[in-house]
């Protein structure tokens, strides 16, 4: 999954980048409020996580912003102001979870794990798919009761479309959630969709000749 990191600490920054990339995201990260609302306007991301001390445009008011532009994107604030009415401001703001620095980087993705959930209307943990069960916080892939060994990118792209069931992807939408902001291969794509079709059957992801790609829905 996408995600754009608004953080300027740099430490902090660097090793949130590194942890929520292990953790299976592709992080886009900004170091001040101007370039995180930039971002918000003309990219697309899955989640945020969003520090409310940014230089040249406070977290508060990029979060303001993103809501009044009608971008319902969950947003996890992180900020080291931990006095409840701060709490209830940014939450009021639009923010959808708060998190207190310092904290430990498995609660940040399990609560951002519950944030993407619920972004996509779905309540249960893993992501199932006839005999597929992908469990986003094992990362972790069985098809017909036995493990798959898959790729990191693999991985991606089978969650993006099974969180999209019935819905037509785009070559460039996938693109941006495999790669974020950095440089893409011109074919790899196609060698990633390769491998899923190799491991759970040529029928599973249909091309869309001209738009993308796609996991139908199963027949009633």
């Amino acid at each position: 999954m996408r995600l754009l990191l608004a953080e300027d600490d740099d430490l902090l920054g660097d090793g949130l980048s590194v942890g929520l990339k292990q953790a299976g995201y592709t992080v886009d990260w900004v170091k001040d409020g101007i370039s995180a609302s930039s971002a918000l306007k003309h990219e697309h991301f899955e989640l945020v996580v969003l520090d409310l001390g940014l230089p040249r445009k406070s977290g508060m008011d990029v979060l303001k912003q993103l809501r009044a532009d009608g971008n319902t994107t969950p947003v996890l604030i992180l900020t080291a102001l931990d006095r409840i009415e701060q709490r209830v401001a940014g939450l009021d703001g639009g923010a959808d979870d708060y998190l207190v620095k310092p904290f430990d980087l498995d609660e940040l993705c399990a609560r951002l794990r519950v944030l993407q959930r619920r972004g996509v209307g779905r309540a249960h943990p893993l992501l199932t798919y006839k005999s597929i069960n992908l469990d986003p916080a094992a990362h972790t892939v069985t098809f017909e009761g036995q493990q798959i060994e898959i790729s990191h990118h693999e991985f991606v792209i089978l969650q993006y479309l099974l969180e999209n069931i019935g819905r037509v992807v785009s070559r460039a939408t996938l693109e941006e959630v495999l790669y974020g902001w950095g440089g893409v291969e011109s074919n790899s794509l196609e060698v990633f969709v390769h491998h899923l079709r190799k491991k759970f059957g040529s029928e599973l992801i249909k091309t869309i000749r001209g738009v993308g790609y796609t996991i139908e829905k199963p027949a009633v």
